[in-house]
């Protein structure tokens, strides 16, 4: 199953400016073209653009209380303790980390965690979309898990589902729900948060929720299968933060004798992994406690600091969480704290709120996803209106959608 049916040929120059930072903000791109599906969802493939860096302002808030740019509206696709639309399944309480793949009818499945306990939640549930947007299935892939937080897609197709508890583990679910969930314990045990495959080099990046946590990189012997591997800790060269990194043997995964942070105590440690996203051979992820976004170069394994809202002219993105980007490699990152965006740090080096959730100051913003045909983005608000408790019921999911790309 095709994860999305967009493809992209981004030159070179853009990607080294990103990764350098935001000194040059009248930098003009030139050159770099993608293409996508039909706007339906479909197989067509038309040439755009990204348009994250040109939306404009943050307008009042709409009928949802969400505040869009000019030419861009929402709907809320699900409400925690709620029967979703078309299906008989009730919407899980604190939705979380999410994921959209492209399915072979031309629609498409929105997957979202549940960040709560198995006894009231937990798990994972799935949203199904036909062709032309329209909601035609709700149901669960994952039950029985404990604080499923964020997680990953890989390149085949399935969603990896990381439980952020000291036993947690990572599971694999099948989006469509036809096959039971597997559990990868060979991907360790520890407060997991996000994780992103890169199956050219068969390496599967994994963050770590905790003050002091780690950067981890599971080496998986055969392709498609998580079921076997290596799992590794980095420990940047030099001290850090930023330099090269060497990747040391992390020797008991399943953390029965020690926590995996501990067992290299040479490794480097980061102030609260959080989402991961594997885009041209870099690895970008974020680390909340000092609201930091990073890349991993795979081919020089060499680590910078992205944006650091403690040294940025314009620190509008603060309490940088789930993340995705882009295939013209801008990185959309959604706020726990802060508040309540999501802001875009775009292709061309701009910072560029999108969304703005009013009223759910207590909440976070999280699972932002694009849609197949890049014209629609989804994420929750994982606690919902003001006041709600802390299991979530309240959380909310919606879809943004506008002229993203164009």
């Amino acid at each position: 199953m095709p994860i999305q049916c967009a493809t992209q040929s981004v030159d070179s120059t853009r990607r080294q400016f990103l990764r350098q930072g935001f000194a040059g903000v009248g930098w003009v791109i030139a050159g770099g073209t993608l293409s996508r599906c039909s706007s339906s969802g479909g197989g067509t493939s038309t040439p755009l653009m990204s348009n994250i860096g040109n939306v404009g302002p943050l307008l009042d808030p709409d009928e949802n209380g969400l505040r869009l740019p000019a030419g861009f509206s929402s709907r809320v696709i699900a409400r925690s303790s709620t029967m979703v639309e078309a299906s008989s399944y009730i919407w899980h309480n604190a939705p979380d980390g999410g994921g959209v793949f492209a399915t072979g009818d031309g629609g498409w499945i929105y997957v979202s965690n549940s960040e709560t306990l198995a006894a009231v939640g937990g798990g994972v549930g799935a949203v199904r979309f036909d062709r032309n947007g329209d909601i035609v299935d709700a149901y669960r892939i994952l039950e029985g898990t404990d604080q499923n937080c964020a997680g990953g897609n890989t390149p085949w197709g399935t969603w990896l589902s990381c439980e952020e508890t000291d036993t947690g583990r990572v599971w694999e679910c099948d989006p469509l729900g036809e096959s039971a969930a597997v559990v990868r314990p060979a991907m360790g045990v520890f407060k997991h948060e996000a994780a992103t495959v890169d199956a050219a080099n068969r390496h599967a990046y994994l963050t770590e929720d905790v003050g002091d946590g780690r950067l981890y990189r599971f080496v998986y012997q055969n392709a498609e299968d998580l079921s076997t591997g290596e799992l590794q800790v980095a420990e940047v060269q030099g001290g850090g933060p930023e330099g090269v990194v060497e990747w040391r043997t992390v020797p008991d995964p399943s953390a029965a004798s020690e926590e995996t942070r501990y067992q290299v105590p040479t490794s480097t440690a980061f102030a609260g992994g959080e989402g991961i996203w594997l885009h041209e051979g870099v690895i970008y992820f974020a680390t909340k406690g000092d609201n930091r976004v990073w890349t991993y170069e795979t081919a020089t394994s060499t680590l910078t600091i992205l944006y650091d809202a403690a040294t940025s002219s314009t620190p509008i993105l603060t309490g940088v969480d789930n993340l995705t980007v882009t295939p013209a490699g801008d990185v959309v990152v959604g706020e726990d704290g802060g508040d309540m965006q999501v802001v875009a740090i775009s292709a061309e080096g701009l910072l560029v709120p999108l969304v703005q959730v009013t009223g759910q100051d207590g909440s976070e913003v999280t699972g932002p996803a694009f849609g197949p045909s890049l014209e629609r983005l989804y994420f929750s608000s994982q606690r919902g209106a003001d006041g709600a408790d802390l299991l979530g019921r309240s959380g909310m999911t919606y879809e943004v959608t506008g002229p993203f790309f164009i």
